[in-house]
Formats: C-alpha cells, sequence, structure tokens
C-alpha cells in the first residue's frame, strides 16, 4: 500500500444524505417504495402554511420533520435560515439532496425517523413538520420528540390536512388511530408553552402534486415559553 497523498489526489466524495440510516428498516422501504412509484411525488413548492407562518420570525436554526423532496428544506435556506432536514426515505433525500444543489444552498441531511434520530435538545428556533406521518405510540415519543427539540423562545409549527383524523380505516392500510395528529401535540404541551395558532383554515394548495385535493388545513403553531 503506498501513501497516496499527492496534490494531484482527487478530493474525497461528500458525505451522502443515505449515510447512517438510523430506524425502522421497514419503515424506510415503505416511504422509498412510494416515492420510487413517481418521478417527482410532491409539487416542488414549498407549503402554503410553512410560508405564511415563518413571515414574521427571524430566520435562525430550522428542523424540517419529514422534509420529502426538499421543497420546504431549500425554501428556508434561501431565506437564510440555518436547515436541518429529516426524511426516512433515501430516495426522497437523494432528490432533496439534488434540489440543494441545483439551488447552490446548504443544507443539513438527517435520515433517520424523528423518534430515532438522537436529535440535540431545545436546539431549533423553529420545528417546521408539514403533514408528517408520524407514528402514535403508547409513550408518546413523536411527541415529546417534536417538543424536545424545540429552543426555549423558539416555536413548533405543525400542519395537517383537516378531516384525516376522523376518516375510518381504509382497505390500503390507513388507520387515523395509528398516527399522531394536532390535538395531541396540543394535549402534550405544558404550562412551559403558549399557543400562538391552533386552527382549521383553506389550504393555500400548490399545483400538481400527491395531496393537492385537500382543501382544509390544521394549523398548530406554539411558542416555547422555557
Amino acid at each position: 500500500m503506498t501513501d497516496d497523498s499527492t496534490a494531484g489526489s482527487p478530493a474525497p466524495a461528500a458525505p451522502s444524505p443515505l449515510d447512517g440510516y438510523a430506524g425502522d428498516p421497514a419503515v424506510r422501504a415503505e416511504w422509498d417504495g412510494i416515492y420510487a412509484e413517481r418521478r417527482q411525488l410532491w409539487s416542488g413548492r414549498p407549503n402554503g402554511a410553512l410560508v405564511a407562518e415563518v413571515a414574521g420570525l427571524t430566520p435562525g436554526r430550522v428542523l424540517d420533520v419529514g422534509c420529502g423532496e426538499g421543497a420546504d428544506a431549500v425554501w428556508l435556506a434561501r431565506g437564510g435560515w440555518d436547515v436541518t432536514a429529516l426524511e426516512v426515505s433515501g430516495v426522497a433525500l437523494e432528490r432533496a439532496a439534488g434540489h440543494a444543489r441545483d439551488a447552490g444552498v446548504t443544507v443539513r441531511w438527517v435520515h433517520a425517523t424523528l423518534t430515532d434520530a438522537a436529535l440535540p435538545p431545545a436546539s431549533f428556533d423553529l420545528v417546521s413538520a408539514q403533514y408528517p406521518a408520524l407514528l402514535r405510540t403508547p409513550d408518546a415519543a413523536a411527541e415529546r420528540a417534536l417538543t424536545a427539540a424545540v429552543a426555549v423562545g423558539g416555536v413548533l409549527l405543525l400542519v395537517h390536512h383537516a378531516g384525516m383524523d376522523t376518516r375510518q380505516p381504509d382497505e390500503g392500510g390507513f388507520d387515523p388511530a395509528d398516527y399522531v395528529w394536532p390535538s395531541m401535540v396540543t394535549a402534550h404541551l405544558g404550562d412551559d408553552w403558549v399557543v400562538e395558532v391552533d386552527e382549521q383554515r383553506a389550504r393555500v394548495a400548490p399545483e400538481g402534486g400527491a395531496g393537492a385535493h385537500h382543501t382544509d388545513d390544521l394549523v398548530l403553531r406554539a411558542r416555547r415559553l422555557r
């Protein structure tokens, strides 16, 4: 073996966003399959509720939970935010990383489920979860992970499609009882939080992409006081 450290040696490759997946392999495989079925699953534009709610915030550190193909993460980075984006699907993360490169922005990618990501506690000025598929557990693990990531003075923004939580289980395997909904997160908040927005509103839906048929959002915005 020789020491190949000459000036002409190629630079080491940048780390892949797929390095070090943390979480249930079955969850990753399910979402990889969903993304692999289509060349582009989402519209490629930031979610309207995110754009509206972030308008008055000073850019800081943000965690994008379930970043998908990266539209929100790229938009936030362009707006001056220091972005960490988390996603279980490796297929989606590869697309997101490509969009970030094309946009010339830097995003820190985390390939993990929210509850397995080992995120630094109380370290994000904004935690944004736009239509996340967070699995419900008896110990409220997802709810605790969402709130634990928010810094003192920071904001948790959770947006979901209205009416999904009351749907009947379907033949495709969807059962609302399996997932975390905004009302569950609201119930988890203690007196060290203040709820700034908790409402149903008409959705500003981008054209194209999955989910475009939903007309109303549930929007929860809460600030951590201490």
